[in-house]
C-alpha cells in the first residue's frame, strides 16, 4: 500500500510564499520521479513540476522561476517551495509518484497520487 500525504497549502496574500510537503510511505521512490499537480475550480488539471530520480528539476511555464521543487532521497519526502504566488496559483495540489525515473510534464507518467492540500491566494 502506498500512500502520498500533501500539506502546507493556505491561504496567502499576493506576492508571499508557502512550502508543500508530500510525505510517501509504503515505498522507496528514490529511484522513480515525482511531481506535483494543481486543480482549480473549472480547470483541468495542470502539471505544476516533476524531479527525476536523479534530481532534475522540470517545471511548467508559469511557475518557471518562483516555484523551486525538490526531495529528501532518504526521508521519501517531495517538497514545492512556492514564492511570488499569484492570484491564478490558487488551486488544490497534489503530490504524485512517477513509475519510471524521468520527470514528466503529463500526468500520464505518473501513477500515485496524494489528496491534495489547498492553496488560495488572495489579491
Amino acid at each position: 500500500q502506498v500512500t502520498l500525504v500533501e500539506s502546507g497549502g493556505g491561504l496567502v496574500q499576493a506576492g508571499g510564499s508557502l512550502r508543500l510537503s508530500c510525505e510517501i510511505s509504503g515505498r522507496d521512490f528514490s529511484s522513480r520521479s515525482m511531481g506535483w499537480f494543481r486543480l482549480a475550480p473549472g480547470k483541468e488539471r495542470e502539471f505544476v513540476a516533476g524531479i527525476s530520480s536523479l534530481g532534475n528539476p522540470l517545471y511548467s511555464d508559469p511557475v518557471k522561476g518562483r516555484f523551486t521543487i525538490s526531495r529528501d532521497f532518504v526521508k521519501n519526502m517531495v517538497y514545492l517551495q512556492m514564492n511570488d504566488l499569484k492570484p491564478e496559483d490558487t488551486a488544490v495540489y497534489y503530490c504524485s509518484g512517477g513509475m519510471s525515473g524521468t520527470a514528466s510534464a503529463s500526468d500520464v507518467g505518473y501513477y500515485y497520487w496524494g489528496q491534495g492540500t489547498q492553496v488560495t491566494v488572495s489579491s
